[in-house]
């Protein structure tokens, strides 16, 4: 479904740690309203790919092995937000990351008479998302996928599916790489959360529910947004 009754493009923000559901719930308000998810690394690969300006002087600073400058990927994402199916609006989606960033992005959108319309903060509990994000293992024959509380393989790490009993792990799943990733998200996001809140635009959800409870959540913001 989408809609028509905004003037302008709508414009949405996520704020979130590895593994608050970011990607989860932003694919679902796609979905359901027609919003696009914007995420900077697929639109870095896709401008790229297209061979755009931006995208050449993105491509020239990644193959000397820099980092993309704010400037190149806010010329990114305004080429993007001008394409037809943007129409209703966006979610970015790993952007902004810094104030210095949120100040560009008010910039750009400025220039084309919008805003930023939400905020919105996935509220995690980090003691919680450890537990949640380190106990996961995938069946290395079938990719079923597992965890040691909520979906245990049998007994002796073999996969129920197909009986495989090679279960792997990824690095960034282990608690302490888990832990240190949550501290620096929030010693990152910390200002911005500050910054929108000062905006009157930010949102809080609390993304340690059931994903139907926290997709609730989430339109209940948009739906205030888009009427």
């Amino acid at each position: 479904m989408t809609t028509d009754v905004m003037t302008r493009p709508a414009v949405l923000i996520l704020l979130g740690p590895p593994g608050a559901g970011k990607g989860t719930q932003a694919r679902m308000l796609q979905e359901k309203y027609g919003l696009v998810q914007l995420s900077t690394g697929d639109l870095l690969r896709a401008a790229v790919a297209a061979g755009t300006e931006a995208g050449k002087q993105a491509k020239a600073v990644m193959d000397a092995g820099g980092l993309v400058s704010d400037e190149i990927v806010i010329a990114i994402l305004k080429d993007r937000m001008n394409d037809a199916d943007c129409r209703n609006g966006v979610i970015l989606d790993g952007f902004p990351r810094t104030t210095v960033q949120a100040k560009a992005l008010d910039g750009l959108l400025a220039s084309t008479g919008q805003r930023i319309n939400a905020a919105i903060s996935l509220e995690v509990n980090d003691s919680a998302m450890v537990t949640r994000i380190s106990g996961r293992s995938t069946c290395a024959d079938c990719g079923e996928g597992y965890h040691d509380t909520f979906k245990p393989p049998m007994p002796g790490e073999v996969c129920t599916k197909c009986g495989g009993e090679t279960l792997t792990r990824r690095a960034d799943d282990r608690a302490e790489t888990v832990a240190s990733r949550l501290e620096a998200y929030h010693a990152q996001t910390a200002p911005l959360i500050a910054y929108y809140q000062e905006a009157g635009v930010l949102k809080s959800v609390d993304a340690m529910a059931e994903i139907s409870s926290v997709a609730t959540q989430m339109s209940s913001v948009v739906e205030t947004i888009l009427h």
